[in-house]
């Protein structure tokens, strides 16, 4: 029996197991949201949750703690400066864990892990926008310009033949 043996194992070392949740928890700040089994997923939560509410109060002390735990200095100044000021009326639950079925390949669970105050689809979606935008503004110009070469190039051949 586990009697007071809080958490998974995750068939990994304990430095193995400290290694991952860090490098989940990074990527989970950078990208809004994760990909990974639902076991990670749900031992995640405990990992991440608690450093959202330390840095809730921008402050130094909370910086270097939240600094042994992120390596990324670029995670650290996200979680400070856009995550911890949108979870600041929230009062925990700052993560959503979302079952998404079974992988194909051997038939593990797998869930998606994201911030619940960023909806990263809405973000995708204003990044494409502009780019799509552009794109289409060029392709604008480039069809009349590639019209006016072939004008230009049938009245050269209208004249020439003249």
């Amino acid at each position: 029996m586990r009697h007071l043996n809080k958490g998974r194992k995750l068939k990994r070392t304990s430095s193995h197991r400290k290694a991952l949740m860090e490098s989940l928890t990074t990527n989970l700040i950078l990208y809004k949201q994760v990909r990974t089994t639902l076991a990670k997923a749900k031992e995640m939560r405990g990992f991440i949750e608690p450093l959202i509410t330390k840095a809730k109060n921008d402050n130094v002390p909370a910086r270097r703690h939240v600094s042994r735990f992120l390596k990324d200095r670029e995670a650290v100044k996200i979680l400070f400066n856009e995550v911890a000021p949108r979870a600041k009326e929230r009062a925990g639950g700052y993560t959503r864990v979302v079952k998404l079925g079974q992988r194909h390949g051997d038939g593990g669970e797998v869930a998606i892990i994201e911030l619940v105050d960023f909806n990263a689809a809405d973000e995708a979606e204003k990044r494409r926008k502009p780019a799509k935008e552009k794109e289409e503004g060029k392709s604008k110009v480039e069809d009349t310009s590639r019209r006016e070469e072939k004008s230009e190039k049938n009245s050269s051949e209208q004249n020439a033949g003249a």
